[in-house]
């Protein structure tokens, strides 16, 4: 089976000042919340099973979807308390069932293909696959270094000054032996205490694609998206 986790727990308050009633997962985008778009993705890519990580008004999110939406079948992994992207990826492992999972981010749509991902993640014997993208604008994200063998070498702050470079896309191919040292409820950064700390130790790899990339996650994006994403 293959399953996702999407993480839809964020309070959005750089978009607060266009998106307030809803998470920001749920921001509509022509007329339907952004999330549908990423789960049509994903039953695209051949998913069969989403856990939606979720906290800040996360009932709006069950309300909406349910059980299943497309085909999918949905689980809610809820945070009580703020866990950080790392602590909210441990809550929703309790909920999948396989040892590798795809996770996204619930604000940034990549429109990569799924299912080249999981054979080349499958084929590296890595933990941890992110997908890049490369962008003339690296330092608005901060910036990700890699080798010529396509192995994560360097994780470079937000710097104006960057220039064109590859970013993190939002995605990830993980098995759930990375995070085998986290307990449940702890809360923590996967960029910075898993990724970050982690990467000279051990080889994590990228997948590059150049596929439509958005991030709504400030105003002027998420006007963007309102007029690109109904047409993709």
């Amino acid at each position: 089976m293959n399953e996702a986790i999407i993480l839809a727990g964020g309070f959005g308050t750089r978009l607060s000042s266009v998106v307030r009633d809803v998470p920001k997962p749920m921001a509509s985008i022509g007329g339907k919340p952004f999330l549908c778009y990423l789960l049509a993705r994903l039953m695209q890519g051949g998913y069969e099973h989403v856990v939606l990580a979720t906290g800040y008004m996360h009932e709006k999110v069950e309300q909406y979807f349910g059980s299943e939406y497309g085909g999918l079948s949905l689980s809610y992994a809820v945070e009580e308390i703020p866990l950080g992207t790392g602590g909210a990826i441990v809550n929703a492992l309790q909920y999948c069932k396989e040892d590798t999972v795809t996770v996204l981010n619930g604000d940034t749509l990549f429109a990569i293909d799924y299912s080249h991902l999981r054979r080349y993640a499958a084929q590296t014997s890595t933990r941890a696959v992110l997908v890049l993208r490369r962008v003339d604008d690296a330092g608005r994200y901060g910036a990700v270094e890699i080798d010529s063998k396509g192995r994560i070498t360097a994780f470079r702050e937000k710097d104006l000054d960057y220039g064109s470079g590859f970013i993190n896309g939002g995605i990830y191919q993980l098995s759930r032996s990375l995070l085998a040292g986290h307990a449940v409820n702890e809360a923590f950064s996967f960029e910075h205490e898993v990724l970050m700390a982690l990467h000279q130790q051990q080889p994590f790899f990228a997948y590059v694609a150049d596929d439509y990339f958005i991030d709504i996650g400030i105003p002027a994006d998420y006007y963007r998206a309102q007029t690109e994403l109904p047409q993709l």
